[in-house]
């Protein structure tokens, strides 16, 4: 673990204060039963105590899956305010009472939801995190410009069509939020946010190292990573492909991501979209 990135091993009153808030953008990383990366969006994320990480779970997923067999977890959380942490954490144990499920049940949102609430509250021993940092947007905007000259000045040949035309357009929005995960070799999952990517082609995500460029160029060239698109209006898509290392366009150093699978992660039926999992009728009951 980079104890220069992440220096802390215990939340402050005040920051479990600010990571209660409800609007909020949380993202947790789990490990998959095959060793891949996967990032979920989960607002409920926060800190319940100076070093337990708590979340509140009301549809079911692929994440509450995978926390059952591999508990080593990353995690971001971000304001409306642009402040954001990340850290890693160990998932112990979940409960369907108790001090948080009740908090959670009476935050405006899940009690006067006529749908759902929270049914179960899962809880993680924090092992370490960034403390609080701004979203570095003075980096952000000019990388996404940087993004946009390479992908402009790049070949795009044929290729796979990874993604359909609603995905390509949907990670071309530069006002839409990125995150790229991948697992590092102590087996946690590390989330980076990744504004100012964008889908070269049907098959691969460029983007500029302008912003968050040390830890962008950590990545080992070949790693599966995967990238979780967003949009403030609560639209988001899950892509994962294999890191291809840094490449020079026109003088611009970028990453890129050859893509090979796209998931939906939006209710009410979260699945995978490519490669595509063929719908059979029930013909036996």
């Amino acid at each position: 673990m980079n104890s220069s990135l992440y220096p802390r091993n215990s939340f402050s009153e005040q920051e479990i204060k600010d990571l209660s808030a409800a609007m909020k953008v949380g993202i947790l990383g789990t490990v998959n039963p095959q060793g891949l990366p996967h990032l979920t969006l989960i607002t409920t994320l926060m800190a319940s105590s100076p070093q337990v990480v708590v979340w509140g779970q009301f549809m079911e997923g692929s994440s509450k899956k995978h926390v059952l067999t591999n508990p080593k977890t990353g995690f971001m959380v971000m304001g409306l305010d642009k402040n954001f942490w990340r850290g890693f954490a160990d998932y112990s144990h979940s409960e369907t009472s108790g001090k948080d499920y009740a908090y959670y049940n009476n935050t405006p949102l899940f009690r006067y939801n006529a749908y759902f609430g929270v049914h179960r509250v899962h809880y993680m021993d924090l092992i370490a995190h960034t403390g609080k940092h701004p979203l570095p947007m003075q980096r952000i905007i000019p990388a996404a410009v940087m993004t946009m000259v390479a992908k402009t000045l790049s070949a795009k040949p044929q290729k796979t069509p990874v993604l359909n035309p609603w995905t390509q357009a949907f990670f071309n929005k530069i006002d839409n939020l990125k995150f790229l995960g991948y697992v590092n070799a102590e087996g946690y999952p590390v989330i980076i946010p990744l504004i100012q990517a964008q889908a070269l082609d049907r098959e691969h995500l460029i983007y500029s190292l302008g912003a968050f460029g040390d830890e962008l160029a950590q990545i080992p060239p070949y790693t599966p990573v995967a990238v979780f698109g967003m949009a403030l209006s609560m639209e988001d898509v899950l892509v994962r492909g294999t890191y291809q290392g840094i490449k020079r366009v026109a003088g611009i150093r970028c990453g890129l991501v050859q893509l090979d699978w796209v998931y939906n992660s939006m209710p009410p039926t979260p699945r995978q979209i490519y490669p595509e999992v063929v719908i059979e009728a029930v013909s036996e009951f």
